[in-house]
């Protein structure tokens, strides 16, 4: 019977206080429907991608294929072995494919942009001598010749290219020339989608651009009858073991060639789609929790004041026989039901947020298959609103629990619980001091360690000011109010009494904003940085006048370098080919200075040895020297894509320099490790001008040269300076606006606090008003005290952001920053805002108190 009474209680409870519930509920959203857009949008794409992904290697039965990215591939001597063994293996039928990245000009000569999709050209095969699907040509022919192309139909569509349209092609490898080329054919190509191109070439000159002659990169086998697609697998895996082992070559097959089902092939690929997206899934969820925190102090906070300003009626509900049980069930009843409601309400504006984000990666050529709600992200968004919500309310709920009924026949009631604040703050001091050691110790540091170490003292730091902040607000809020004394008199002193009145209110409202600013004040502070030390490395680091780069940082084709030479104002021209190997079984990236030595475009600063490059030689960076422990002179080998040992020698040491590779082998050495077909410029190619040439003239002497490589961008060192620094702003912007929605919650928490502290000081408002108080004295002082809340939770925010920002970026050193900058301008920016922000979150809250009648404010029970 008891309990149907409660439940009776906590039902008209909601009913009538119907403001407050929407505050509640509204809290519980933002933060639930973070999590569910989430999940909805990244199993749309994977999704997407899994039915893309359904067509790779579709009636292929074996895919035999190069382990590494860049491997020259599989031998042809390999295919001729796999033909003449076809019957022993249970091999019906053998082809063979080449494949590389490519850039196609539309019809006014411009790249077709892909949004981020492949642009690729493939090898055509015949139908009758083809296995597995293949591009079907819709309009025209196949190409049969070097010169001709066949071109996907969402591509030629894009690029307003018909059949007899001649344009251009550049490949993005190797050491090919701009192309002219004629569309002879369009094609339907089962894994076309989004932005993605698709370029079919005979397979003649796919062979000429996508490999040495001597490899092809894929071979495609379809099983005889009576064959399983895992049995013909075993069979060719174990007879090219065979082979190696018969040619006396020292490998490991596995190592350097990956012999698969075709269904094997399809899982591969959606796996690697969906590690991405698992990574990109958790970031998403990284953010939707930490408005989940912010909603969770929120939500605590309204219980709190609910409790406390229910605290008569709870006790008469004691006193006329509740036990403790159903005054507790009673505010956890109210709590399930918010959860229950901003779950749900959470759900469907998550199904908007993912809307949203899927229409904007459609329009990038991501993918998407229309909006797929599982029950993944249903269960997630309720669960996650119940359960956050239920935390909240249980310190409330059990406070409320423990009133004593004689408390019912008191005038005026004080919050359980807000006591002393003492042993709460000597706990907060105690595991600050060990957040600071952990903090500062950590900063000492480079590394992965020290990194850790930073984020245990950054958990510690937070925590300790959740702690204290309590005690903090009282000297800091105070402080504000001796600034604002004078210029609004009594009105100041009394938002400064109302703001530490109840410490532990104003320190949980302040906190919702102090965790989203302290996250912004250490991506600033990272960005800001990583920004710094781009800066630093161009202007110390090059001598160049000019830079050629790929727009969107695409790799472009060796041959660039040659083209830019020609520039009759270049006095030096230097690029990076880019290369990858092995190194005591670990994969490296390295790089070889191509049109001359590294020093004459850029500053390097030798420790040991000499900047001059023999041809077996290794130039190395002082931080690459310390990792793999190597010495001046010492030989070291390194294993290329194709398992083949090449041996190099230690030449010179330099100080690390962000603008240049920390890894660079002579000619000789990178023609070994990287085949022709895979040469390519990393970062820009480097020009420095001729003594008194022109900067304009070379700069347009330098685009005429590049303008065939269609991707091909010059930029003067400013200039260069600003693309980076653009990136990185653009990825700030983009957490930034992910941190958008904590700070939302935050303003939410704040208007929340104040509606329902006007509420509770109805009567004290009301007695204002009747002694004279104007309703613009009480609207001003409802503005000053969110200010001093808002300004308080910004300042703990700054200050807890730079603690834990400075000690991580110098943690970050290993990895190329340079040093610490401090993004004051945005701190500036942040402390106004956060002014701002509490004279908004005021508005509506202050004029409902200024509307407060005095008489029935006073005789109000």
């Amino acid at each position: 019977m008891a309990s149907n009474v409660m439940r009776k209680v906590s039902f008209r409870s909601l009913a009538s206080h119907k403001l407050r519930l929407v505050l509640t509920v509204f809290s519980v959203v933002l933060g639930t429907s973070f999590v569910a857009g989430a999940v909805i949008f990244t199993s749309t794409v994977s999704s997407a991608f899994n039915s893309i992904f359904d067509n790779v290697a579709k009636g292929v039965s074996v895919e035999v294929s190069a382990t590494g990215q860049q491997s020259s591939g599989i031998p042809n001597s390999m295919v001729d072995d796999l033909e003449k063994n076809k019957q022993s293996l249970g091999i019906a039928r053998v082809a063979t494919g080449n494949t590389g990245s490519v850039t196609l000009a539309d019809a006014s000569g411009r790249a077709i942009q892909t949004g981020g999709a492949p642009s690729v050209g493939i090898s055509y095969t015949a139908p009758d001598k083809a296995v597995g699907e293949q591009a079907t040509v819709v309009q025209g022919r196949a190409p049969q010749r070097s010169g001709e192309i066949a071109v996907n139909s969402e591509a030629a569509e894009k690029g307003d290219l018909k059949v007899g349209s001649k344009t251009k092609l550049v490949v993005g490898a190797g050491l090919s020339k701009p192309m002219e080329v004629t569309v002879v054919g369009i094609t339907d190509m089962p894994s076309s989608t989004g932005g993605y191109v698709g370029v079919l070439f005979d397979s003649a000159s796919a062979s000429t651009l996508f490999s040495d002659g001597k490899h092809v990169a894929t071979v495609d086998l379809a099983a005889r009858d009576g064959v399983s697609d895992t049995q013909l697998r075993d069979a060719v895996h174990a007879h090219l073991a065979k082979l190696l082992e018969q040619q006396g070559q020292q490998i490991d097959l596995d190592k350097v060639y990956d012999v698969r089902t075709g269904e094997q092939v399809r899982e591969d690929q959606k796996e690697s789609i969906n590690q991405f997206l698992t990574i990109f899934r958790a970031i998403l969820l990284a953010f939707a929790a930490i408005g989940l925190l912010v909603g969770t102090f929120i939500i605590y906070n309204t219980f709190s004041m609910i409790v406390a300003q229910r605290n008569r009626e709870l006790a008469l509900l004691r006193a006329i026989g509740a036990s403790r049980k159903n005054v507790s069930r009673s505010v956890l009843l109210e709590a399930l039901i918010v959860g229950i409601l901003g779950g749900a309400l959470g759900l469907a504006l998550g199904i908007g947020i993912a809307a949203v984000m899927i229409a904007f990666t459609e329009s990038q050529g991501v993918p998407s298959n229309g909006i797929e709600v599982g029950v993944g992200a249903i269960v997630s968004a309720v669960f996650v609103g119940v359960v956050v919500t239920l935390l909240s309310a249980w310190i409330p709920a059990r406070r409320a629990s423990r009133i004593p009924p004689v408390e019912a026949m008191r005038e005026s009631t004080v919050e359980p619980g807000a006591g002393s604040l003492r042993v709460r703050t000597l706990i907060g001091a105690v595991i600050g001091v060990l957040g600071i050691v952990a903090l500062v110790i950590g900063g000492l540091g480079e590394g992965t360690g020290p990194a850790l170490i930073v984020g245990v003292g950054a958990l510690l730091a937070i925590i300790a000011v959740v702690l204290a902040a309590p005690a903090i607000s009282r000297p800091v809020v105070g402080a504000f109010g001796a600034l604002f004394e004078k210029p609004f008199g009594t009105v100041g002193k009394l938002a400064r009494t109302n703001a530490v009145r109840n410490p532990r209110r104003s320190a949980a409202t302040a906190f919702a904003l102090t965790l989203g600013l302290m996250l912004v004040v250490i991506i600033g502070t990272l960005g800001w940085s990583f920004k710094g030390t781009v800066d630093s490395a161009v202007d110390n680091g090059l001598r160049a006048d000019f830079v050629v780069t790929g727009t969107n940082n695409m790799p472009l084709p060796l041959s660039v370098a040659d083209y830019v030479t020609d520039a009759p104002d270049a006095d030096k021209v230097v690029a990076q080919a880019y290369g990858a190997a092995e190194y005591d079984g670990k994969d490296v990236y390295l790089s070889s200075p191509y049109g001359g030595t590294i020093g004459d475009v850029a500053s390097i600063t030798m420790l040991e040895g000499t900047e001059q490059l023999p041809g077996d030689g290794l130039l190395v960076s002082d931080t690459s020297a310390r990792d793999n422990g190597w010495k001046l002179g010492q030989d070291v080998t390194f294993v290329s894509t194709n398992g083949e040992n090449v041996e190099t020698r230690v030449t010179g040491i330099f100080a690390a320099n962000e603008a240049i590779a920390s890894m660079m082998v002579g000619w000789e050495s990178y023609e070994k490790l990287v085949p022709d077909v895979m040469k390519r410029i990393s970062g820009p190619v480097l020009v420095v001008a001729k003594s008194g040439a022109n900067a304009d003239q070379l700069r347009t002497q330098l685009e005429d040269a590049t303008a065939e490589f269609l991707t091909a961008q010059v930029q003067d060192r400013s200039q260069f300076k600003n693309s980076i620094s653009s990136q990185i702003d653009q990825m700030m912007i983009t957490l930034y606006a992910l941190l958008g929605l904590s700070l939302v919650i935050a303003v939410l928490g704040i208007i929340n606090t104040l509606a329902l502290s006007v509420v509770e000081r109805e009567q004290e408002i009301g007695m204002l008003r009747a002694v004279g108080t104007s309703r613009a004295q009480v609207r001003r002082t409802i503005y000053l005290e969110s200010t001093y809340i808002a300004v308080f939770g910004a300042l703990l925010g700054t200050v807890l952001g730079l603690a834990i920002g400075i000690p991580l970026v110098r943690t970050l050193a290993h990895w190329g920053l340079e040093g610490v900058v401090i993004p004051w301008a945005l701190i500036g920016g942040t402390l106004v805002g956060a002014a701002v922000v509490g004279v908004i979150a005021a508005l509506w809250p202050a004029v409902t108190a200024a509307r407060t009648r005095p008489l029935e404010a006073i005789t109000a029970e």
